[in-house]
């Protein structure tokens, strides 16, 4: 019965939301890579680069907002590289992904050690707030939820609507999804493939960083290793999950966070369960889900195949 009450506590799915949000930003930008046709597995690495980017800049005097856009920056400067070497060069996107991860993810704890003096303790910044909307914050249950979040929070649900948007109703949108079908299709309407995919992958690593600025400007307050924790492969396979859509993608994100967040509580109510069970168990549930969705998604058929001019 306790655990079943656990379901009716605000706190709860107040937290699935906020653990969601970084979900969310990596999630999008890993669908906005793929949908051009460019696997970008440098995600846990940008999302490290971004939440240390992110917290240092306010750690060193900027403001909040200048931390997140510094963090899409270096994300964006990632993604660069990772286009570079994939979309022109047609290197390998599997090793030009995992070799960006290695590298972003060293880089970062490198200019950390280099620039922050670290003591006993990890120093700390003052972080996004909650907001409280006036009127709707105070609404019975669904006020706390959805009107009492950090700004970030906002920002990422947002950003599926606009990602949402622009993928099925924009010109823009259409050249980028056609370029991850039949890039060959699009060079016959006069426009550059190539081009369309350095973009949505500059962009989706932009995206993905400020998934990581999150965690060290609203979730936390400071950086430290290794506190993506899989959260870059996890935003992968959430793509999969939402068939390539920004809307599925969505609830893949709140689902995963649901799962997260219940079992942190479940485990003050529950006895004699080793709590490493408890730690696995929301990575057994998506991939039980992701098993049953993924045999009816449809993978973009030009993803992971690199593109020549005057080739077909």
């Amino acid at each position: 019965m306790e655990a079943f009450d656990l379901l009716l506590n605000t706190s709860l799915w107040a937290a699935v939301l906020r653990i969601a949000t970084p979900l969310i930003f990596g999630v999008l930008g890993a669908l906005l890579c793929e949908r051009s046709g460019v696997l970008n597995l440098g995600i846990e690495g940008i999302m490290t680069m971004g939440a240390m980017t992110g917290w240092l800049t306010v750690y060193m005097g900027g403001d909040l907002w200048i931390g997140l856009l510094v963090a899409a920056l270096s994300g964006g400067l990632m993604g660069l590289l990772h286009a570079m070497l994939t979309v022109p060069l047609g290197l390998s996107q599997h090793v030009s992904g995992l070799g960006i991860t290695l590298f972003a993810s060293a880089l970062s704890y490198y200019l950390y050690r280099l620039i922050v003096v670290v003591g006993d303790l990890p120093p700390t910044i003052e972080p996004f707030r909650p907001v409280n909307i006036p009127i709707l914050s105070e609404l019975p249950f669904l006020g706390p939820i959805l009107f009492s979040q950090a700004m970030p929070t906002y920002l990422a649900l947002g950003a599926v609507v606009v990602m949402a948007y622009l993928l099925a109703r924009t010109p823009l949108g259409l050249a980028i999804r056609m370029t991850g079908e039949n890039p060959h299709a699009v060079e016959a309407q006069g426009l550059d493939p190539m081009r369309i995919r350095i973009g949505a992958v500059v962009a989706g690593s932009a995206l993905m960083a400020l998934g990581g600025a999150f965690l060290t400007t609203a979730a936390f307050n400071s950086f430290f290793p290794e506190m993506v924790q899989g959260r870059g492969w996890i935003c992968i396979a959430l793509v999969v999950f939402a068939s390539w859509r920004p809307g599925k993608a969505l609830i893949g994100a709140l689902l995963f966070a649901f799962f997260d967040a219940y079992q942190l509580r479940l485990q003050t109510v529950v006895e004699d369960v080793p709590y490493q069970l408890f730690l696995m168990a929301p990575y057994f549930l998506s991939i039980g889900a992701l098993v049953l969705v993924a045999r009816r998604a449809k993978v973009p058929e030009a993803l992971m195949t690199p593109y020549r001019r005057g080739e077909r």
